[in-house]
Formats: C-alpha cells, sequence, structure tokens
C-alpha cells in the first residue's frame, strides 16, 4: 500500500471530474476452482485498489458526491471464520490506513443504493467483469447481466481512465520495483533454457520466483518453441537445438503493479545466421519505436513506423518487395507482425482493460484502423507524460496465414512467398519493454534485460 494521502487524493482528484451522484465500486469475491472453499488465487479489482486499497474480497464502497461521503461496506469475521483465519483487524481499522473513516456492514451497501434510487440519484458505476459481481448488481440496481456494459456510467469510466492512466512517481517506482524482479526471472529463466528440456522447467522456476518475491504472475507466462503462436500459454513442448524460445511474462508487485517483458531465445544458445537476420530487425523496429516515444505523438504512428522498420528489413532479407510505404499503408506486413506494438499498463498488465479498450487506447481524435494486424493494436492515441506503455513488436511465420495469403494471391507485389516458405518452422521472435513518458520524451523502466544478440548468447553460454 501506498502512504493514505495518496488514496484521499485520488479519490478527491475523482471527485472533480464528475459533478453529482453516487458511485458504487464493487469488490470482487473468492472464486471456486471445483467447490466452494477451493479458491483460485483472491485477486481484488484494479478500480477499487486504485482509490479504496484494501485487498480483501468482500467489500463494496460508496463515493457519495453530493453528500461528501466515501464509505466501505464489508463484514468483520465471526469466530466460525476466526478458528480457521486466525484474529483478523476490524475493517474500520484497516479502512483508516487508506483514508477512509466511516465503514458499514455489506448489507447497508443494498440499502444505501436503493435509497438513492428511490430518490432518483444518478448511479455511477464501472462495467463488472467478475461473474459474481454482474449478478450482484444486475440484482440489485435491476438491470439484466446482458445489459450492464451499455448502462455503465460513462461519466465515470472516463474519469476513472484518465486518472489512472497518469502514473504518479510512487507508481512508477513500484513498477520498477517490480522489474527487479522480471530481471531475475528472465535472466534465470535464459540460463536454464537448454536443449532437451521442456518449457515447464523454465515457467515453473520463473513463477517459483515471482511467488518467493511475495508477487504472483501479472498474467498467465507465455513461454513456447511455437513463438508463432502468439498466446502460447502451454508449456509442454520439449526444447530442441536450433529452436527459437519466446519468453513473454510478467511480475505483480505485492501492490498489484504490473511488469511485461518479452526475450527471444535460441535454446541451443547461440544464433543461427538466419535467426540473428530475423531478431535484428525486430530489435532494430523496437529501439526505433522507443526512440519516438515523447508526449504529443500518437502511438498508431509509431506502431506504423515499427511496421516499416520490419518491412524494410524483410525486404533486405528478399522476403517482402516493392514500395514499402504502400506495402505497409495496405497492411502486407501483417503477415509477418500481425498485432498491435503494445498497450497501457499500471495496475493491470493490460491496463483497465475491462472498462473498455476502446476508451483506453483511443479519442475523439484517433480511431482504431480496421486492417487485419493493425486493428488489434490497443494503444493508438496520444501519449501523454505520465503513460506507462509496452513495445513489442515481433515477426512470425505462420502457416496457416501463409496458405491463406498464398492461395488468395494476396499482396504478390509486396511478399515473395517462395522466399517466406523457406522460413516456415522457424517459429516467431517478439521482444517487449516497459517505457515511461516523461515531459521530454521517455524512459525505459528498470534494470535492462539483456536484448542484443551479443547479450543473450553471453548469458546463456555464462
Amino acid at each position: 500500500m501506498f502512504e493514505k494521502e495518496i488514496y484521499i487524493e485520488r479519490r478527491k482528484a475523482l471527485r472533480t471530474l464528475i459533478n453529482s451522484g453516487l458511485l458504487i465500486f464493487v469488490g470482487n469475491t473468492e472464486l471456486p476452482m471445483n467447490y466452494p472453499q477451493n479458491i483460485y488465487h483472491f485477486r481484488q479489482d484494479s478500480s477499487f485498489l486504485y482509490f479504496f486499497g484494501i485487498d480483501e474480497p468482500g467489500l463494496a464502497a460508496v463515493m457519495d458526491l453530493d453528500n461528501g461521503k466515501d464509505i466501505v461496506f464489508g463484514n468483520d469475521v465471526e469466530i466460525e471464520d476466526v478458528i480457521w483465519t486466525g484474529p483478523l483487524p476490524l475493517l474500520s481499522n484497516k479502512a483508516k490506513q487508506f483514508g477512509i473513516t466511516q465503514t458499514e456492514g455489506f448489507a447497508n451497501f443494498e440499502t444505501y443504493v436503493l435509497d438513492a434510487m428511490k430518490q432518483n440519484r444518478t448511479i455511477h458505476f464501472l462495467p463488472p467483469y467478475n461473474p459474481n459481481s454482474k449478478i450482484f448488481l444486475s440484482e440489485l440496481l435491476g438491470i439484466s447481466v446482458a445489459k450492464l456494459k451499455e448502462n455503465a456510467s460513462m461519466e465515470m469510466m472516463l474519469a476513472v481512465i484518465h486518472l489512472r492512466s497518469m502514473k504518479s512517481a510512487a507508481e512508477v517506482a513500484e513498477i520498477e520495483k517490480g522489474i527487479d524482479t522480471a530481471y531475475e526471472m528472465f535472466t534465470k529463466g535464459m540460463q536454464l533454457v537448454k536443449p532437451n528440456k521442456y518449457e515447464y522447467e523454465v515457467s515453473g522456476a520463473m513463477e517459483g520466483i515471482a511467488l518467493a518475491k511475495n508477487g504472483a504472475l501479472s498474467f498467465p507466462t507465455i513461454l513456447s518453441v511455437r513463438g508463432e503462436i502468439l498466446h502460447g500459454h502451454a508449456h509442454g513442448n520439449l526444447m530442441n537445438s536450433g529452436d527459437m524460445l519466446v519468453m513473454d511474462a510478467g511480475f505483480e508487485t505485492p501492490n498489484h503493479y504490473a511488469t511485461d517483458h518479452t526475450r527471444s531465445v535460441p535454446v541451443n544458445g547461440k544464433f543461427t545466421q538466419k535467426q540473428k537476420d530475423i531478431y535484428q530487425i525486430v530489435l532494430d523496429s523496437q529501439m526505433a519505436a522507443i526512440e519516438a516515444i515523447k508526449p504529443g505523438v500518437k502511438y498508431q504512428d509509431i506502431h506504423l513506423l515499427s511496421c516499416k522498420v520490419i518491412a524494410e528489413g524483410l525486404k533486405k532479407l528478399g522476403l517482402m518487395k516493392g514500395d514499402i510505404d504502400e506495402a505497409v499503408k495496405q497492411g502486407a506486413h501483417a503477415l509477418f507482425f500481425p498485432h498491435g506494438l503494445g498497450h497501457m499498463m499500471g495496475l493491470d498488465v493490460h491496463d483497465m482493460e475491462d472498462i473498455g479498450q476502446i476508451y483506453v487506447g483511443y479519442d475523439d481524435e484517433v480511431r482504431p484502423i480496421d486492417q487485419f494486424g493493425t486493428a488489434y493494436l490497443r494503444l493508438g492515441r496520444r501519449l501523454q507524460t505520465g503513460f506507462v506503455l509496452t513495445v513489442e513488436p515481433g515477426i512470425y511465420f505462420i502457416l496457416e496465414l501463409y496458405n491463406l495469403w498464398k492461395s488468395e494471391n494476396k499482396f504478390t507485389e509486396f511478399i515473395d512467398y517462395n522466399k517466406v516458405s523457406e522460413y516456415l518452422g522457424f517459429g516467431g521472435i517478439r521482444i517487449e519493454d516497459d517505457v515511461l513518458v516523461t515531459e521530454t520524451g521517455h524512459r525505459v523502466l528498470g534494470k535492462p534485460i539483456p536484448k542484443t544478440v551479443a547479450e543473450i548468447e553471453a548469458l546463456m553460454n555464462n
């Protein structure tokens, strides 16, 4: 947790952005894996954490804009619970740590909201994603589960996105603490990569480091020699000499701030010339994108810059041809780079995606480009000081996509399919770092995880 003044100021700032009504926050509940008392690891709702801080299940909160009240609702443990959990601090004492002086039993939350509804007061809420929260809000507000998202408060959504998008010095410091652990996860993982070992031996060791640092993974690890599968969460492949391994993982700090990095390494510790050629194109693309980051620049334009660097590099290898600017404009590069350059990051690894990615990453000025690959760009709008974002270009050789486009004679003026066929089975390469937008430019956060060809080979062979 941060100092209580930070939470007080966050709630104060939110009040200045919404004129009247009741802001309601429903914290997350515990979810069972296979029977009620065998639960998944609890993770509090990020907006609840941001404004109220208390990291426990079974809570709700109200910010009454008309009466100037901030109230947290929840129940203290009873003796039947104490024998299992031990004595726990009272909710009132926990709330005081976050500058909240009024707490009530959870049942009073429903009463408070219903009374406000009877007075025809505006009830503001964020779109729920937790299934229990959906059912609870549906019954409380008299809105079907299917209609909750469209009835969520746009005013509240935009206000929360505005505040959470700008990371404070304390938040940046917390993310960088997390990157200290991410550095350890990745360097240890890279050293464990060897032929004739299984992927899970590496992913398990990396997750073990996260747990040993009193944190967790910020998302399920992507670690696979099938790097052309963008979200390869299964870790059952045997790693063979000659394979490339994509390692995409993040650490979630005890205060729940995320990190997100990707490294791609040769399983035997030595890049072949073909691997080195593709890897260097991706690295050049990432470095060009990072250098372009500064306030006022559209991230959509930086994404397209990254695409052009990739296309130009592939043209030099003979995989692409023709007018590169036109190739990128038409989307021919997406055969190799079929995703967006990056996303916002903070309390969520895809920050505030639960509220609505279209509102987090875009605005009235910048809209998504409706084109395969580029349409998946999560962040396109102009960058502002305080944004923390990821930069993660990649090159992939996806057999099914290759076969489809070739059969359709798609972009034959830009793609040499015969040359590309020589790379089928290559897999994929992605490189990712976390970057802060500063007043004058940018800063790559945290201790640098090895990413040049020379640095990776030195680490893996030490």
